[in-house]
């Protein structure tokens, strides 16, 4: 009997991105796992999306770099092509964000969504009127006002990111650039214990970055590379003598976490959102309250021993872990709301 699921991923960036795009990252890993598992996979994604799935697109290419797309248009086309094609499937895995859970009644099979994180306060009553699964990416990330059938870490693809043990002596920071991910106090970390900072991320806040981030660049010092593709994240990571991520929110989970950590450079993180359950203090990192804090932990979290930061993130992360723990939520769904599965 071969499992059939609809897996109805965002539409903002190519699955799998050429380089920004986690969301999409994620959604094809798990897609592709699964696929090795014999599971018949549907994937509703960009028609440029890589996949060994059946993919089934109705967007031509991600709205994220289109200016002459409108996303909520793109995605409202999306799920409505989904939509017409749900009866075919067991289970939907909506890893879209809230627009697919408001025409629960529309959907011919049950579904599963993966939270990524909450886009505002003010989607939340689409979630809770909502009769799909919820499954959370972080035990911090969760709200009381739902009900969650697992939390699921991510899982990366060590392959993609081979251990790295003879690393140079440049910090990292890698991620988006907002307020929010820190970039300016990366920037002062680095200043203040002697290292270089090598930055990748799409600029998201172009004043931020203009006032807070762009005088500090020197091409010596501070480096940015902007966005960068797997090939160089894997070279730019594993080389890292260690990851900053300074953030400002409540992260719900930090991929650029796990990824610098399957390369086997540790991490220093501030204490928010999931990072103490990513980071493993004095195995794969160290979490830290305040910039001095992070500028005092340099030079013992460098000193770390990359192979076993690698061991851990493997271990705890990789895509086959991911693969398994949804195969099992897969499970208790469809026994919960039993269906024909067909060969």
């Amino acid at each position: 009997m071969t499992l059939r699921v609809g897996m109805l991923g965002p539409v903002a960036w190519r699955t799998p991105p050429d380089d920004y795009g986690p969301w999409e990252r994620v959604t094809s890993l798990l897609t592709e796992g699964l696929v090795r598992r014999g599971v018949e996979v549907t994937l509703f994604a960009t028609a440029d999306s890589v996949t060994e799935a059946r993919l089934d697109p109705v967007v031509p290419h991600g709205y994220a770099s289109d200016p002459s797309m409108d996303g909520r248009v793109w995605e409202a086309l999306h799920v409505a092509h989904a939509m017409t094609r749900s009866a075919e499937v067991d289970i939907v895995h909506n890893q879209l964000d809230w627009l697919p859970l408001a025409f629960g009644a529309q959907w011919r099979a049950p579904m599963l969504t993966t939270i990524h994180g909450f886009s505002g306060a003010a989607t939340l009553p689409v979630y809770e009127s909502a009769s799909s699964a919820f499954v959370s990416i972080s035990d911090s990330d969760r709200s009381p006002k739902l009900d969650y059938i697992a939390t699921v870490h991510h899982g990366i693809d060590p392959a993609e990111l081979p251990v790295a043990l003879s690393p140079d002596d440049y910090l990292v920071c890698f991620g988006r650039i907002h307020p929010d991910k820190g970039t300016a106090q990366a920037i002062e970390i680095a200043r203040r214990a002697g290292r270089r900072l090598v930055i990748c991320g799409i600029v998201h806040d172009q004043e931020y970055f203009a006032s807070e981030v762009a005088p500090h660049i020197d091409g010596n010092r501070v480096e940015f590379r902007g966005s960068v593709g797997a090939t160089d994240r894997a070279h730019i990571l594993g080389n890292a003598a260690a990851l900053l991520h300074p953030i400002a929110f409540n992260e719900p989970f930090g991929l650029s976490v796990v990824e610098a950590m399957m390369c086997g450079t540790p991490v220093i993180a501030y204490r928010r959102g999931s990072m103490s359950e990513v980071v493993d203090d004095g195995i794969t990192g160290r979490t830290v309250a305040t910039l001095e804090q992070a500028v005092s932990a340099v030079d013992d979290i460098v000193a770390l021993d990359r192979r076993q930061v690698h061991e851990q993130a493997a271990a705890r992360f990789g895509v086959e872990r991911m693969v398994d723990d949804y195969l099992s939520v897969y499970e208790q769904i469809l026994a919960a709301q039993p269906r024909p599965v067909h060969s």
